[in-house]
């Protein structure tokens, strides 16, 4: 148990004790004996109802025949036989009784005087443990004022840039602001000045977090990191006076790097919230603004910040003066995933057959987080299997995990619906071998991962940028294969295909409709897409063409679909022994690739 714990216990306990302690005392006066006037108490001594009176001080408590006991008081400093005989009572009706004189206890009053303050005692003790509360913490009632800014004063780098591969351009852009903050005096002596803010742009899992953190290692200079929901509270204004206690700090650090990831939270376009001009939102962006372009050139501070969103983004915080340079992490190449592959598997050991450029091929498309997810899953399959290192079967068996899913063989199916996926997924590897446009199959497996009941796994040669409509055509033929193979063998098709026809679809679409690619229609593009600012997201497509030309959007769709389905039963149809010799061999082994595949091609 901590001593935190412990200590506010004893608080608890304390207060407990005070308020029985105050509650026994009110029960005790209001259940106490009956208070009486001393007049009252002559009476009933001539009357010889007092059989004894005794005496602590001024206080009086006395005892009737009756056994009755009451209390009264008399003038400080009398005697009580001098009190009483002033007020008619003899000295033969004193004999009567027994006067008993008590020498009072030192602590009496101290006793008298702390219950009669216990009150204010235990209203006062528990302010003071609001209080304490209150202030202490960073998540107490008294800062929400206050920055919740991380603080690394970079003594001890846990990342550099030597832990970040795939994005050699960025890498060099970042090094540049390292350098100016380490020597300034190489920059200025030619009149260059201090970037205000560096933004890092790219999709998710592509490095972004992690280079701020390899910059934080490099620059040995105070490191601020903060998210930009962290600015934002219930409580008006707090964002804004956030945002002006983390750059006090930063000018009072000077020089030094404030981080702001996922500055989207704070950053979108004024005026576009749901909450009018002046929500918390905006006051927040409005103080980062002012900031960001309040600061002198020799403070040595620079802003950086991370999103995936830079369209969302208010073009006052994109100008120059605030974030000056603007720093692309795309997803990497082939040769970035072999470095990245490289940097992750330091520290795991991997079987002498393994060859990670192979792997670095099969992961087009894969971020910087995906591959470290894949060599992770590697790692876990490996010791599942009482391996002590790394195979290349674990890796292509993650590679797969990660695209598809886990398999799934604990799914019963039927020899019929077997031998059905067993023939679509020929007929996808089929068309795919077949055509130039296509990239070379690497495997066909008809066991299921994920919702898939089978898949055929391409291998591209190289990383692409631009596709020619060939291209396109070819690939249509291929995600058509599956439904061809069907209609073919079994004159019949099955639910097998809906996914290859939904790909099929946006993709002739998307060459219609943006890439210009229909010869009916021409080089343009149609429709406008239209999206809710402050949700960030698509909410729909603007219409800009009219009934007419939609009508030869569809038809045009539908030519460029109709031509790959008659491409995929062509080349299948010519090809009718192969295709069943390949569905007989995935009903044997199940899966096929490599050397097996390609003989089954040749």
């Amino acid at each position: 148990m901590s001593s935190r714990w412990v200590r506010n216990g004893l608080i608890y306990l304390i207060i407990v004790v005070i308020v029985v302690a105050l509650f026994y005392n009110v029960y005790s006066a209001s259940t106490g004996p009956t208070s009486v006037p001393i007049t009252t108490v002559a009476k009933d001594v001539r009357e010889g109802r007092v059989s004894k009176i005794l005496v602590s001080g001024d206080d009086l408590t006395i005892t009737r025949t009756s056994g009755v006991e009451v209390v009264s008081r008399k003038e400080p400093g009398a005697d009580i036989t001098d009190v009483l005989t002033n007020l008619g009572v003899t000295q033969e009706m004193l004999n009567n009784i027994t006067i008993e004189v008590q020498t009072p206890s030192e602590w009496g009053g101290w006793l008298a005087i702390l219950s009669s303050f216990l009150p204010l005692l235990l209203i006062g003790g528990l302010l003071l443990f609001m209080m304490r509360q209150a202030q202490s913490g960073n998540s107490q009632a008294l800062s929400f004022g206050k920055s919740r800014a991380r603080m690394f004063t970079g003594d001890q780098p846990t990342v550099t840039f030597d832990d970040v591969a795939g994005v050699v351009e960025a890498k060099q852009e970042l090094e540049e602001v390292v350098e100016f903050l380490q020597e300034p005096e190489k920059f200025t002596a030619l009149g260059a000045r201090i970037p205000k803010g560096v933004l890092m742009l790219g999709p998710p899992g592509c490095g972004k977090t992690l280079m701020a953190r390899a910059v934080a290692g490099e620059a040995e200079v105070p490191f601020f990191s903060i998210s930009g929901s962290e600015f934002v509270e219930m409580f008006v204004g707090v964002g804004a006076s956030r945002v002006r206690d983390l750059f006090e700090q930063a000018k009072r650090n000077s020089p030094c790097i404030v981080f702001v990831d996922e500055i989207d939270a704070v950053g979108r376009h004024r005026g576009a919230g749901l909450g009018g001009s002046h929500d918390e939102r905006e006051q927040t962006l409005n103080q980062i603004l002012v900031e960001m372009d309040g600061f002198d050139t020799d403070t040595n501070v620079i802003v950086m910040a991370a999103t995936n969103r830079p369209d969302i983004l208010d073009p006052a915080l994109l100008r120059p003066g605030r974030f000056d340079r603007r720093v692309i992490l795309d997803l990497p190449d082939m040769n970035g995933r072999n470095d990245i592959l490289k940097i992750h598997a330091k520290g795991k050991p991997l079987a002498e057959e393994v060859n990670l450029k192979v792997i670095a091929k099969q992961t087009p498309g894969f971020s910087g987080a995906d591959i470290e997810n894949l060599l992770n899953e590697a790692a876990i399959l490996a010791a599942r299997r009482d391996k002590k290192s790394i195979s290349m079967e674990e890796l292509q068996e993650a590679v797969e995990r990660v695209i598809a899913g886990p398999e799934r063989k604990s799914r019963l199916i039927r020899d019929e619906e077997k031998e059905i996926i067993a023939h679509h997924e020929a007929g996808h590897a089929l068309v795919m071998a077949s055509l130039p446009g296509c990239d070379p199959v690497h495997k066909v497996s008809i066991v299921s991962r994920g919702m898939a009941l089978g898949y055929t796994m391409p291998l591209p040669e190289d990383d692409r940028y631009l596709m020619q409509r060939s291209r396109f055509q070819d690939e249509l033929a291929g995600l058509l294969g599956g439904r061809a193979a069907e209609e073919l063998i079994f004159d019949d098709i099955t639910t097998g295909a809906s996914n290859d026809l939904e790909r099929a679809t946006k993709l002739a679409r998307r060459m219609v409709t943006e890439y210009g690619m229909s010869d009916k229609l021409g080089p343009l593009t149609f429709g406008r897409k239209e999206e809710l600012v402050f949700l960030g997201r698509e909410i729909g497509e603007q219409r800009n063409y009219s009934e007419e030309v939609a009508k030869v959007i569809d038809e045009e769709v539908r030519r460029f679909i109709n031509q790959a389905h008659e491409t995929a039963l062509r080349v299948l149809s010519e090809n009718k022994d192969k295709l069943v010799k390949l569905a007989q061999r995935l009903i044997e082994v199940e899966t096929l690739e490599g050397p097996d595949l390609e003989a089954m091609f040749a």
